[in-house]
């Protein structure tokens, strides 16, 4: 979402600037103070672009007035105190000497377009770092009655921002983000989590025929090593058709060297021998946490990226595409348990080229002559 800075915001004096874009952004002011006709030449921001609250309401004021003569504007501070009076409307920590401190510090009026350029790359970052916050947020939320709809939904508006910074700085290579990702989260139900996936185990124990139906379920969706690696050896017995109990289970999982991190024997038996309810039910379960911690995963890491300043635009983009592909990937697995696979759009007919018309008449003189 665009910055909202609070109207009673004083910033002029601030110390120490986080970024160098409050002098960037100094500079352009400066510039359209000088020679206000230069707006024409600024694309691509707005007054929500700006960082601070008094940036962005004399960014405002100055595309609300009109430009004055630039003889008069040569001769007298006309305009100046329109743009002053109207900029304190939004803050009224304004004051006429730092308009006169903007002008001063502005190196080059003619670079209002490149610092204009340099606003929009930053209001990129504060974008994406609102939208993933968004969705980390989101899927944190317990409140939400329908959590997988409402987190993919925040990921669509996250993958919408994504493809209109892309429009404005389309990506001039697949460089990624340098940004080291942040480690996954651990799940505040983890217990829960493990009650449910052995629940899942057992049952697929119990009743394996009902594997078959859940294929959409992975080993990387279960949060314990141990867990993931039963799953893949009911999967691997189901496939090969071959006896599945406890004990056979076991021994796949001895092949598997699952044992090898001291797994009990007993312990694992005893995992598998408490089935409750439908296999279906439990893998659903476990899916959903998975895109739960898979959203989170993916928005905190795109977080990332937008607060490392070090990233362009472009990286920002391959990132976070990149990022938003892993939701995509179990986002379908989901439609595909859930039965909300949405139906295909008709392709539209493939063009030909025109030729000459093909005929049965055609085809039999062809295979005349090639007999004779």
């Amino acid at each position: 979402m665009p910055h909202a800075p609070d109207p009673d915001e004083d910033d002029l004096d601030a110390i120490a600037p986080p970024r160098p874009v409050f002098h960037v952004e100094q500079a352009l002011l400066g510039a359209l103070l000088l020679d206000p006709h230069r707006l024409s030449d600024v694309n691509g921001i707005s007054a929500d672009s700006f960082s601070t609250a008094a940036h962005a309401a004399l960014f405002a004021a100055i595309s609300a007035l009109p430009p004055p003569d630039p003889v008069e504007h040569a001769k007298n501070t006309t305009w100046l105190d329109r743009v002053l009076t109207t900029g304190r409307e939004q803050t009224r920590g304004l004051t006429a000497s730092y308009l006169h401190t903007l002008v001063q510090v502005c190196p080059r009026p003619r670079h209002a377009p490149a610092y204009a350029r340099m606003i929009e790359a930053e209001h990129a970052h504060r974008r994406l770092q609102t939208a993933a916050g968004h969705l980390v947020r989101t899927v944190h939320d317990a409140s939400l009655p329908h959590p997988v709809q409402t987190v993919l939904a925040e990921a669509d508006a996250l993958a919408a921002v994504v493809d209109d910074i892309a429009s404005r700085f389309p990506p001039r290579a697949s460089v990624l983000p340098r940004t080291p990702a942040p480690p996954p989260a651990i799940a505040p139900d983890h217990t829960e989590a493990a009650e449910e996936e052995q629940l899942l185990l057992a049952t697929a124990t119990a009743h394996p025929a009902d594997i078959e139906s859940v294929r959409w379920l992975l080993p990387e969706d279960f949060t314990r090593p141990l867990h993931a690696g039963l799953w893949q050896c009911l999967t691997t017995l189901a496939r090969r058709r071959e006896p599945v109990d406890p004990v056979t289970v076991l021994w796949e999982a001895q092949q598997h060297g699952l044992l090898d991190d001291g797994s009990e024997p007993r312990e694992v038996l005893r995992l598998l021998a408490e089935p409750v309810g439908s296999v279906e039910h439990w893998g659903e379960r476990a899916l959903q946490r998975s895109l739960l911690a898979t959203a989170d995963h993916t928005g905190r890491r795109i977080e990332a990226y937008a607060d490392d300043p070090a990233n362009t635009p472009f990286q920002l983009v391959v990132g976070a595409r990149r990022s938003l592909a892993d939701i995509g990937a179990i986002r379908t697995r989901w439609q595909h348990a859930t039965g909300t696979v949405p139906p295909r759009r008709p392709r539209p007919a493939p063009t030909t080229r025109a030729g000459p018309p093909t005929t049965t008449a055609a085809h039999t003189t062809r295979a005349t002559r090639a007999t004779r």
